[in-house]
């Protein structure tokens, strides 16, 4: 049954939750230091703060007790103190992952429009020279590393060429008020200021850190629509199709293109995870103030309160992504749906 699918589904999920906390938990443990500047992100606290943080965050109990402590805090938003800040880790995450996001989502919205009518291209031309074209640019794309790409468009279209800036999302002569943290809405909201030039300049330092977070994943969901589309392309009942008279354009639009994109939409959700991780080298390279380059410099600086908060927060996404990945093409597949339901 459907709601048997749904019970497997959710436990899953409140395992995989359940192993990411125990984890990140265990990390106030693995890191080198004292205990409660780990978990708390006070660094010299008197005796008398160190009796009272002892107390509020359980730290003279058991493990285990500590562990539902831990839960608790996380729920009701308490991650710390970041030692390098002295601000609040859940505060940084709430700031800066917008950025991170957006970034994800224009990548992956790029990789969609290109990639799938890539994919599509290639299976209509099979064996002709559009698909050796496509095929090989994807592999291109695909063999080159992602830091490699974004300095060597930073060297042509920025320092050689001047066409786009380095890094930020914004230029200092804009003053745009963090509504939602998403630059381009809230400019959007704020009735485009400076007589839209602000947007425009936004988009120009998203340009280039967009094309090369959208790198992999176009190549991935080319190839990947290309396979599906030639395996739908094989079935017997497009065969019967073509035997009618159909042409090879009104096989692929009016039925192969439906059934050949339902494996591609399970794709597109698992690319999106992939992005979150991909994001953190963009963001670096890019000065894009976004949760992984936040990350990084928290691994360098040893904040560890702030490592363990960023942790928790990128693989809690990265497991929803996946989850509502696999909802997604549950629902959308009827063969899945079948799975589900115990049929063969």
């Amino acid at each position: 049954m459907l709601f048997e699918y749904l019970l497997r589904r959710i436990s899953l999920l409140l395992f995989m939750v359940f192993t990411l906390t125990v984890f990140t938990f265990s990390l106030s443990y693995m890191f080198p230091g004292e205990l409660l500047s780990n978990v708390t992100g006070q660094l010299h606290p008197t005796y008398a703060q160190s009796q009272a943080l002892t107390l509020k965050y359980h730290l003279d109990e058991s493990i285990f007790v500590q562990y539902l402590a831990f839960l608790e805090r996380i729920v009701q938003g308490n991650w710390g103190l970041s030692l390098s800040s002295g601000q609040p880790v859940f505060e940084h995450v709430v700031k800066l992952f917008p950025a991170t996001l957006e970034l994800c989502i224009y990548a992956l919205a790029m990789a969609i429009i290109f990639g799938i009518p890539g994919g599509i291209i290639a299976s209509a031309y099979h064996k002709r020279w559009p698909e050796k074209i496509i095929n090989s640019l994807s592999l291109l794309g695909f063999s080159v590393p992602i830091f490699w790409l974004a300095l060597l468009l930073i060297m042509v279209f920025c320092l050689g060429l001047g066409l786009f800036p380095m890094s930020g999302r914004i230029g200092l002569l804009y003053e745009v008020e963090p509504i939602s943290n998403f630059i381009l809405l809230d400019i959007i909201l704020q009735g485009f200021p400076y007589e839209g030039l602000a947007f425009v300049d936004a988009l120009h330092h998203l340009a280039l850190p967009t094309v090369v977070l959208a790198m992999y994943p176009t190549t991935v969901l080319i190839r990947f629509t290309r396979d599906s589309m030639l395996d739908v392309l094989e079935q017997n009942y497009i065969k019967t199709a073509r035997a009618k008279g159909l042409n090879r354009r009104q096989l692929i639009m009016h039925h192969a293109l439906r059934n050949a994109l339902l494996p591609v939409i399970k794709q597109i959700g698992l690319q999106f995870s992939t992005l979150i991780t991909l994001a953190m080298i963009t963001e670096v390279i890019f000065s894009w103030p976004g949760v992984g380059r936040w990350l990084i410099d928290s691994i360098y600086q040893r904040d560890y309160p702030a490592i363990q908060g960023g942790l928790l927060a990128v693989s809690m996404f990265v497991i929803l992504a996946n989850m509502v990945a696999e909802f997604s093409h549950t629902l959308f597949d009827p063969l899945s749906r079948n799975q589900a339901h115990g049929k063969v």
